[in-house]
């Protein structure tokens, strides 16, 4: 990681979040440079054999790019809180599509043996735990798309009503009346607001 450069000062990545929101393309460019080595230190989760370093790098930098273009600040989290699940997002949607195009071949490799010397596989350990790895994998991968997505696809107040409906970013779950009585709406409105920005998320899960 010495080969990327240092992490901005809060002054500096404000200053440059400011002029990227405005369109300037240096500030994104800054943007996206100064936060490789948090790309970098991400990759070293995902030691996979078949993919080189830089590969891995390469596909990180994508959802860096991507929450760079939809951080939003009023969120009231740091660029690097964001940028990390989008990180791990594009990473997570990579080992999905590889196990999908090898999944016959990756449940009977050979991971070990067992205290009797016989070889075990993957397919033996999920038998015997009963655990759908594959599927907690996908799962994980969803629910850090929709923190990417959320910020780019929904309003302000229906993100704020998602958040507060369903408990996102550390926050409680409330009834639609609980977030009517707190915005001074009626409760029906909230439900309206709801249906919109659910319909919103699931266009981008299609």
């Amino acid at each position: 990681m010495k080969s990327f450069p240092k992490p901005l000062c809060t002054k500096d990545e404000t200053d440059y979040l400011i002029r990227c929101k405005a369109g300037d393309k240096e500030a994104r460019d800054k943007l996206i440079e100064h936060n490789l080595r948090l790309v970098a230190h991400i990759v070293k989760k995902y030691n996979m054999v078949d993919k080189e370093t830089d590969d891995l790098i390469s596909i990180g930098t994508i959802g860096l790019i991507k929450a760079i273009d939809t951080f939003d600040d009023e969120k009231g989290i740091r660029l690097a809180t964001y940028a990390s699940r989008c990180i791990d997002n594009e990473l997570l949607m990579m080992l999905r599509s590889n196990k999908r195009l090898n999944k016959e071949v990756y449940l009977y490799d050979p991971i070990g043996s067992d205290r009797e010397g016989n070889e075990i596989n993957l397919l033996d350990i999920i038998e015997e735990t009963d655990t759908d790895i594959i599927g907690d994998i996908i799962l994980e991968e969803d629910i850090r798309k929709l923190y990417c997505v959320i910020g780019k696809v929904l309003t302000d107040r229906e993100r704020e009503i998602i958040s507060l409906r369903y408990g996102l970013v550390n926050k409680k779950e409330v009834t639609q009346r609980e977030i009517a009585n707190k915005l001074g709406i009626s409760r029906s409105y909230v439900s309206r607001i709801e249906k919109k920005a659910l319909r919103k998320l699931r266009e981008c899960f299609d």
